[in-house]
């Protein structure tokens, strides 16, 4: 089992920036690729970024591109999404999850454990 706990949700206004951690305990961090989820009111959870279990690959939503960054550090076994030029169509709860012996995926399925996310609310 592996147990994910987000932090550094909140409310920001449109324009500003949100650094997002996911920690993970129960099993060794870096045999897990990580990715960020996001999802809206009345939405389906959606991908937002993810990154390989060495940190040498991520990828990213087209909406994330240029504005968010992934990164992980597997001695602090955590996974960070740094958030800039925030708008209001980026407000969602934001959930991190593992994946076992993944390179990194943006599909839903592919992911065996998750957290129980972090409200990100951005104000226009």
């Amino acid at each position: 089992q592996v147990q994910l706990v987000e932090s550094g949700g909140g409310l920001v206004q449109a324009g500003g920036s949100l650094r997002l951690s996911c920690t993970a305990s129960g099993r060794t961090f870096s045999d897990y690729a990580m990715g960020w989820f996001r999802q809206a009111p009345g939405k389906e959870r959606e991908f937002v970024a993810g990154i390989s279990r060495s940190g040498g690959r991520t990828g990213y939503a087209d909406s994330a591109k240029g504005r968010f960054t992934i990164s992980r550090d597997n001695a602090k076994n955590t996974v960070y999404l740094q958030m800039h030029s925030l708008i209001s169509e980026d407000t969602g709860v934001y959930s991190c999850a593992a994946g076992l012996a993944l390179l990194m995926s943006t599909l839903t399925g592919k992911y065996d454990y998750w957290g129980q996310g972090t409200q990100v609310t951005v104000s226009s």
